[in-house]
């Protein structure tokens, strides 16, 4: 006989490590190939203590003369908080008694829902590895051919189900709670649930309750201003090496970025992601000398290989960009891996008030964190292929 306590003692046992690991390994490349940790994790915030230059009591000297000064290692503390990332499953009251007499029912409706969870949350996951951490999903451009479209300037973040808030240019939330029901990739137009919104342009399209919440992505670390509450005007090591309006892309472009990285850091990168037309222009050449080779990653992915580094494509990597990262530097720093939220008496499974309905929700508490910035490289303004 199928029950909530039954469904709960699936969740727990059965689905809550499968889930973890899709979520950490089969999400992103990029994500499998970084480290996982929980070191460094003080409370709310994550204080990761690193050092800055090279060790200072190093000299030459006579024979007889006097030894260097004693000058240590300086460092600098990178602080930021953990990110609550959520995901949340519902399961009717209704679905549960209907497939009280079956076991292989009940397992098909919760594959079903988890399935959905994952795919989901991977979708969210990958995309912060790219944003900046503010949630900022698109800009509106104008209004549309109707009430309910909006041109944006792009749809990369976007997809249909997702729940968003309209922010004003000067931050004021104009709308929450809007469903994306349309995305035209060719108009760059969404279509969103509810009324009309007034003097939409320059708005913004945030996740749902996510505005600055978000996990600090590349689009952070290959910004401007602070970073980890580091300020980078007075601290050159947290700036990465950037080439713009790169162009027509070419194998010497690409070493001159990797040789600026190791002149920088004295760290090599050995992890290239860009966007999918970038990755097309780099295999038209390859291809012209006949050197296309793959490579084997993480969690089951397959990439394009340049001189031994794998080059991965991301739909998430803005348009005519690519970074060259060295995986080392980064971690997901973490206060636990992936897990159902309790109540007070051990289930996971709960009904949503006046409703007949169970919800579950998974939870992490993480934050992405690049100990050498200056170790890393981009090039922004590649003609894609």
């Amino acid at each position: 006989m199928v029950t909530t306590q039954t469904a709960d003692n699936v969740l727990k046992t059965y689905y809550l490590p499968t889930v973890g690991e899709q979520l950490d390994k089969a999400t992103n490349p990029f994500l499998a190939a970084i480290r996982h940790t929980s070191s460094d994790v003080w409370g709310k915030d994550v204080r990761k203590t690193v050092r800055v230059g090279v060790h200072g009591g190093v000299g030459a000297g006579t024979e007889d003369g006097a030894l260097p000064a004693a000058n240590g290692n300086r460092y600098a503390v990178l602080i930021s908080s953990l990110k609550n990332l959520y995901g949340t499953v519902e399961i009717s009251d209704k679905a549960i008694r209907a497939s009280a007499s079956s076991e292989g029912a009940f397992v098909n409706l919760l594959n079903d829902e988890m399935e959905g969870l994952v795919k989901g949350a991977s979708y969210h996951f990958g995309r912060m590895l790219f944003g900046d951490g503010s949630g900022k999903l698109a800009t509106v451009s104008s209004a549309g051919a109707s009430d309910e479209q909006y041109t944006v300037d792009s749809v990369r973040n976007l997809a249909v189900g997702m729940t968003v808030d309209v922010y004003a240019a000067g931050g004021e939330l104009k709308a929450g709670g809007r469903v994306i029901t349309a995305v035209d990739a060719d108009s760059k137009t969404v279509s969103l649930s509810g009324a009309k919104i007034e003097t939409p342009e320059s708005c913004t399209l945030v996740l749902q309750n996510s505005k600055d919440l978000e996990l600090t992505g590349l689009a952070a670390i290959f910004g401007e201003g602070d970073l980890y509450g580091i300020d980078r005007k007075s601290n050159p090591w947290m700036k990465p090496a950037v080439q713009t309006e790169v162009g027509a892309l070419s194998e010497a472009k690409i070493l001159k970025a990797m040789d600026d990285v190791e002149e920088r850091s004295g760290g090599k990168a050995n992890f290239i992601v860009c966007s999918w037309g970038v990755r097309r222009a780099l295999y038209n050449l390859l291809s012209d000398g006949k050197r296309t080779e793959t490579c084997e990653l993480e969690g089951g992915f397959r990439a394009l290989s340049f001189n031994g580094i794998p080059v991965v494509a991301d739909r998430f990597c803005p348009e005519g960009t690519m970074y060259l990262l060295n995986t080392e530097d980064f971690a997901l720093h973490e206060l636990c891996d992936w897990q159902w939220l309790e109540g007070e008496d051990g289930k996971v499974l709960k009904q949503i008030a006046g409703k007949p309905v169970y919800t579950a929700t998974l939870v992490k508490y993480a934050e992405l964190i690049c100990c050498r910035p200056c170790g890393q490289a981009a090039l922004t303004g590649i003609t894609e292929a």
